[in-house]
């Protein structure tokens, strides 16, 4: 009888535990990977440029709320920047979760203790030089000794005009003087005859035109073929304990791209609902650039790895960095695989 108690004692605290157990992982499985908090809410950030319409596509659409609700997302909160370098600011200081922003300030911000990956590539060039109509223009040397606007140092714009005028035979500190504006205040700048030129992303390029302040000189992919522009930035964190989280997110970016391939007019209507820029402008813009939209980061990869070596030797960042310093993108390879 004794042995019988001790018996029924013992199956007892087995199945106490085992029950426990059980409660414990449903917890875990609930809280996230390894026990970690949910998330109800990702905060974007993006910048307005025709480059980045995939975000705002999947936005109107309501693709970001409808496929990120199943993993536990009630809320999205968006951040809209005027440049890169204060979009990558309030990452660091976990203010955004998820960023459409250019390459070039990611690689800043990682050197300097960034903990985010780039999961996609978002487009390639897209990028244009605009001169004020009363200077003539045959080849780079005629911008000796002019005054260029465009975004500050670091960015994808000021790294690529940059290089090229090295590329050219000109100093970018000498040769010329650059100036540092937001989009807005350099299509102000040249409006009023404040600057010579601006180096731009679209729709910008096609606003002046617009407005009959300069013609577009130059294209940025012929200043750098194929270079990677805007990417998909997401943070270590959410990586870390919310991968299936990161997964949809290349997932809707995915969609949103291949979307906006095939309905250009709506993208162009999206893009002008979002923006101040009228929709004939958004629609020229889009037939006048020679931006791509893409998602494969293997298109991507090489050319920004070379962005890190570019960036250290403006001294903008104080060491190369490595493929895998930058990209994850394991998370794009599960999304086309259907896994």
């Amino acid at each position: 009888m004794k042995k019988l108690g001790i018996l029924i004692l013992t199956l007892l605290l087995v199945a106490s535990i085992f029950v426990s157990g059980c409660a414990s992982n449903n917890k875990s499985n609930e809280s996230g990977v390894n026990g970690t908090s949910t998330i109800t809410e990702l905060k974007f950030g993006y910048q307005p440029s025709t480059h980045q319409i995939a975000y705002m596509t999947a936005a109107a659409k309501g693709w970001w709320k409808e496929d990120l609700t199943p993993y536990g997302i009630k809320n999205i909160k968006e951040n809209s920047f005027p440049t890169g370098d204060p979009e990558m600011q309030a990452m660091m200081a976990g203010d955004i979760d998820v960023a459409y922003v250019g390459a070039a300030p990611v690689l800043t911000a990682i050197s300097q203790g960034l903990d985010a990956k780039i999961v996609a590539p978002v487009q390639i060039n897209g990028s244009s030089l605009v001169l004020r109509n009363e200077y003539k223009y045959q080849s780079p040397k005629d911008l000796k000794g002019l005054t260029i606007a465009t975004y500050p140092p670091g960015s994808i714009q000021d790294t690529v005009l940059r290089q090229w005028l090295k590329k050219n035979g000109l100093d970018p500190d000498k040769d010329v003087s650059i100036r540092a504006m937001t989009a807005g205040d350099a299509i102000s700048a040249i409006s009023a005859k404040q600057v010579a030129a601006v180096f731009l992303p679209h729709p910008s390029p096609t606003v002046v035109e617009k407005q009959g302040a300069g013609r577009i000189i130059v294209q940025s992919g012929e200043m750098e073929p194929n270079h990677t522009c805007c990417v998909l930035v997401v943070s270590g964190k959410l990586i870390r304990e919310h991968p299936d989280i990161v997964e949809q997110i290349v997932k809707t970016h995915i969609k949103a791209t291949e979307y906006n391939k095939v309905h250009m007019d709506e993208a162009a209507q999206i893009f002008s609902n979002k923006t101040s820029v009228d929709l004939d402008t958004v629609k020229e813009s889009l037939k006048e650039w020679d931006g791509v939209w893409i998602t494969d980061p293997a298109l991507a990869e090489n050319a920004t790895v070379e962005y890190s070596k570019t960036l250290y030797n403006l001294g903008y960042i104080s060491k190369p960095l490595t493929k895998e310093d930058i990209f994850d993108t394991s998370f794009y390879d599960k999304a086309i695989s259907g896994k």
